[in-house]
């Protein structure tokens, strides 16, 4: 059954409600395996509230970081050493995986998420932006994980429909456009379901 995870080209830029959505859509388990920073409550609790599968699809972190910011850095502030051998990949299927910020973001100070999806070897979802620069970020993410080997599945827009810089990611990246979230006035799990249904379709994750 399928599994895959999810990449962002930056921080912030929704990566987290398209998880929850994917999650939902599946019928999934998620799993986030480091979370780094908790003054607004885990991404777990948002996915939780916005996917609309069981509690117990949830999965509890490996690591729980309290300072918002690099799991590196974080670890380190709170005195944690991140073993990579705690980020074995759960056995439930399907099941969505969340890394944090971007593909190069440091787990530890030898070894970037890139590193680590490279080891899963794991379809990868990158999650882009629409807004200006995400040309850049999206292309310099694809080589960052082309560079490890990782399969890229697609690349999933968030934001305000930008047809030329979404088409233009897809040809000069050549990677599949799975579909796009708008930002929504009213985030909630059936608002986030219908987003969902209405910008992806569900066999492109069969």
């Amino acid at each position: 059954m399928s599994a895959f995870v999810v990449t962002g080209t930056d921080t912030g830029i929704g990566k987290t409600v398209f998880s929850a959505a994917l999650t939902g859509a599946l019928g999934a388990h998620y799993w986030k395996p480091v979370q780094a920073g908790l003054d607004d409550g885990a991404d777990r609790d948002h996915v939780a509230r916005l996917a609309g599968v069981p509690a117990t699809n949830v999965l509890s972190e490996a690591y729980r970081l309290n300072t918002p910011c690099s799991p590196h850095r974080a670890a380190e502030l709170d005195g944690v050493v991140i073993d990579l051998a705690r980020l074995t990949l759960p056995e439930v299927r399907p099941l969505v995986v969340e890394g944090a910020g971007g593909a190069l973001v440091p787990v530890t100070r030898n070894t970037t998420y890139a590193d680590v999806f490279a080891w899963w070897n794991l379809p990868v979802v990158v999650v882009a932006r629409t807004a200006l620069g995400t040309i850049n970020h999206s292309l310099l993410t694809f080589e960052a994980l082309r560079s490890r080997g990782v399969p890229i599945h697609g690349v999933a827009f968030v934001g305000d429909a930008n047809e030329d810089s979404e088409a233009t990611i897809c040809a000069m990246g050549e990677v599949r456009r799975l579909g796009r979230l708008p930002m929504l006035d009213r985030l909630d799990a059936q608002s986030l379901a219908i987003a969902f249904a209405q910008g992806f379709r569900i066999e492109d994750f069969n």
